[in-house]
């Protein structure tokens, strides 16, 4: 009996670290390519950036240089790059052309 309770956690244990959180990341993927639109910007698994021109059932035709458009497959879009995404970009290159702050030596005690 005590076999077939620890047989049973350990399952329960593997499908609460492996396979939920599988499931989950799956739907939150094919979610995010059923959402994509003509005119946003994404990123594929192989690392392109591009804007997309068209969509199809399982297509997409992507532009990833003036004149130079792609058909990919709607599976390999790896995420959509939103304004937010291009502000956190900036606000990261700006603060790395900032020049640190001096740190003043601290203020010494004086004894009472």
């Amino acid at each position: 009996m005590t076999g077939f309770v620890v047989i049973v956690v350990l399952f329960a244990l593997f499908w609460l670290l492996l396979i939920r959180p599988q499931r989950r990341r799956r739907a939150e993927q094919s979610a995010l390519t059923q959402n994509v639109e003509v005119g946003d910007e994404i990123v594929t698994a192989g690392g392109l950036f591009g804007h997309v021109q068209g969509v199809a059932d399982d297509e997409l035709l992507v532009e990833i240089a003036p004149g130079t458009n792609v058909r990919i497959a709607r599976r390999a879009v790896a995420g959509i790059v939103g304004p937010e995404d291009e502000e956190a970009d900036e606000e990261e290159a700006e603060a790395e052309d900032e020049p640190e702050p001096e740190h003043e030596p601290a203020a010494e005690e004086t004894p009472r």
